[in-house]
């Protein structure tokens, strides 16, 4: 197996470019379904996840010509297109449950796999079913597979969320574009990665009010055309080399990314005792013009408190970084986890490196010690194997961290980039000692 081996500590110093949102540019691919022709998407991150929603696309009977280097995907799109998202890759990614959607509103059919993706906690389909349900569409499970039916078409209605979930949001809005009459859904998530579908989705030519806000009004129109479109920058990687500036005393430059999309992560930096300087508008690595900010961490990181909520709150895939960030303070840090409880797997890890956390409910509270120590660790999820590595900036000699796999779906040039801001880390093949081939 492949493990990041890195040699502590490190400080993170330089600048980072960060392309699209893994959160959004997944759900834009799944979107093109909605019209025929050949749909293009740019600031595509080089990550295992795009690959995969390639070949789900691919399967689904559309032409994908993705460039990695250029970070662009072009998608034709036929007049037919298959309606069975098979379960090998479903499993692989969750966000493969977003063709869903697309799928019920132009083909009135879709038979997709239940999802697998990160272990991090229930993540039940309840809503998504509901919605559908209330669009018109007959759903049920067979065999493990989510089907729903709508042979007559859907048809617009009022929908309430019991939580504003993105993922049913998605599904729901991307589902309603093409529903006879209008959809309102109350209680809609608010992410910037759902602003960022529900402009694609205007650009083909959907009608959609109120984003940005938690009510939705859609109005159905009978087709959609393809687009150019543009994937907003990703927050989530944009803070964790943030994350990872303020816990090693480091200073980065983060290109592609503006604080506007992640003010409470820029206030809790703040808290931290780092400077967190806005760029505004500056030239991208790639020489479009975009936002950008810095972080200067201080020589130790003051502890924080922390509680993951939904947008415009603090996000749940940065918590492991608070976590990190507090292992390392001059005090007692507490994060409380309201959205996944299966986060704190993370924790058995981190204390690997000799971290002091203390779980109480969906509580945690660290205790800061001047320095961590290095370990063999283990990512159970992309953002926990992320904050292990971040982690172990602050740890004294080596760590190593296995199920990569988990982080490169949702990082691109991981080892380059943190090699770039000076961090001593290599990717390596490490026999495994159970093996008995």
């Amino acid at each position: 197996m492949d493990v990041f081996r890195l040699t502590g500590p490190a400080q993170l110093a330089g600048t980072i470019d960060v392309r699209g949102a893994k959160n959004s540019v997944l759900k834009l691919m799944a979107a093109s379904l909605l019209a025929v022709g050949r749909t293009t998407i740019t600031n595509v991150p080089a990550i295992l996840d795009v690959r995969i929603m390639v070949e789900l696309l691919v399967r689904l009977g559309c032409e994908v010509d993705y460039d990695a280097e250029a970070g662009a995907v072009s998608i034709d799109v036929p007049a037919e297109v298959g309606i069975q998202a098979d379960y090998e890759l479903v499993r692989a990614m969750r966000a493969s449950i977003s063709v869903l959607g697309p799928l019920t509103a132009r083909m009135r059919a879709a038979h997709v796999a239940l999802p697998g993706g990160d272990a991090i906690g229930s993540r039940g389909l309840d809503m998504h079913q509901a919605g559908l349900e209330a669009l018109g569409a007959v759903v049920h499970l067979d065999h493990g597979y989510f089907i729903a039916e709508a042979p007559n078409g859907l048809r617009g209605t009022e929908i309430v969320l019991e939580f504003p979930s993105v993922g049913a949001t998605e599904n729901l809005v991307m589902a309603a574009t093409l529903a006879h009459g209008t959809t309102t859904i109350a209680n809609a998530a608010r992410e910037p990665e759902i602003v960022d579908i529900c402009t694609m989705l205007v650009e083909m030519g959907a009608q959609i009010e109120g984003i940005g806000t938690s009510d939705l009004t859609i109005t159905g129109v009978e087709s959609l055309q393809p687009v150019t479109h543009r994937t907003v920058g990703d927050r989530i990687v944009a803070g964790t080399f943030a994350f990872g500036a303020a816990l090693s005393a480091g200073d980065v430059t983060v290109r592609g990314v503006g604080l506007d999309i992640m003010p409470n992560i820029g206030m809790k930096l703040r808290d931290s005792g780092a400077t967190v300087e806005d760029l505004g508008e500056i030239i991208l690595g790639d020489g479009t013009q975009g936002k950008g900010f810095r972080v200067i961490g201080a020589s130790r990181p003051h502890a924080i408190r922390v509680a993951t909520m939904p947008f415009p709150g603090f996000p749940t895939d940065l918590q492991p970084f608070v976590i990190a960030l507090n292992s390392v303070s001059d005090g007692i840090g507490l994060l409380s986890e309201n959205l996944f409880e299966a986060r704190w797997r993370f924790v058995q890890e981190i204390a690997r490196l000799g971290a002091k956390v203390r779980i109480d409910g969906n509580h945690a509270l660290v205790t800061g010690s001047e320095s961590l120590s290095g370990a063999e660790v283990e990512a159970s999820d992309i953002r926990a194997g992320a904050g292990l590595v971040m982690a172990a900036l602050r740890a004294g000699g080596v760590t190593e961290v296995s199920g990569i796999d988990h982080i490169e779906r949702g990082y691109e040039n991981f080892v380059d980039n943190l090699r770039a801001l000076g961090v001593g880390i290599e990717r390596v093949e490490k026999r495994d000692v159970l093996s008995f081939d």
